[in-house]
C-alpha cells in the first residue's frame, strides 16, 4: 500500500520533540501513536506545525476504538492519493502536493505504481460486478478507472 512508502520529512524534529527514537515512516505504529499523544507542537516552527496538524486532521481523526492503529489513517491516505489523481494531478504533482501539505515524501514512481495497482483492482471489481449483475457498481468502477488513467 502507498502508506507504507510515505516518510515524514521532519521525522528528526518530531523525534527530538518526543524525546525518543522514531522511524521516518509516517504511518508506522510508533509515529502514529506519537502524533496522537499529547506532545507540545508549539515548539516547532510554524510551517512544520501546520503540516503535522494537517496530517493529523486529514488522516488521524476517526472514532475507532483502536485509533490510530485501526488502519483508517492508511486508508484515508490512499483515498487522498486517488482523489488527487482523479482531480487531474499527475504522480509528480501528487508527490509535490503531499510534501507541501503534509511534509510527507513519497517517490513519484511509487505513486505511479500504486495507481497502476489501483486500476487493476478496479478492473477486477468491475468484472466481478458485471458477472453478478451489479451494473451500477461496474459503471462506477469504470468511471474511476477513466479518471485515474486520463
Amino acid at each position: 500500500m502507498i502508506a507504507d512508502r510515505a516518510r515524514f520529512r521532519h521525522a528528526k524534529k518530531l523525534e527530538r520533540l518526543a524525546g525518543y527514537r522514531l522511524p521516518e515512516m509516517a504511518f508506522s505504529g510508533n509515529m502514529l501513536e506519537t502524533l496522537s499523544s499529547h506532545i507540545n507542537y508549539d515548539s516547532l516552527d510554524f510551517g512544520v506545525r501546520d503540516q503535522i496538524l494537517a496530517f493529523f486532521n486529514d488522516f488521524l481523526r476517526c472514532t475507532c476504538r483502536d485509533s490510530p492503529l485501526c488502519g483508517c489513517p492508511e486508508k484515508k491516505f490512499a483515498m487522498k492519493v486517488i482523489e488527487l489523481r482523479e482531480n487531474g494531478l499527475d504522480h509528480r504533482q501528487i508527490a509535490s502536493y503531499l510534501l507541501d501539505e503534509y511534509g510527507i515524501e513519497v517517490f513519484p514512481a511509487d505513486i505511479l505504481s500504486f495507481m497502476e495497482d489501483t486500476v487493476h483492482v478496479l478492473e477486477a471489481t468491475s468484472d466481478v460486478a458485471r458477472l453478478q449483475g451489479r451494473d451500477a457498481l461496474a459503471k462506477k468502477t469504470a468511471e474511476h478507472i477513466h479518471l485515474i488513467e486520463r
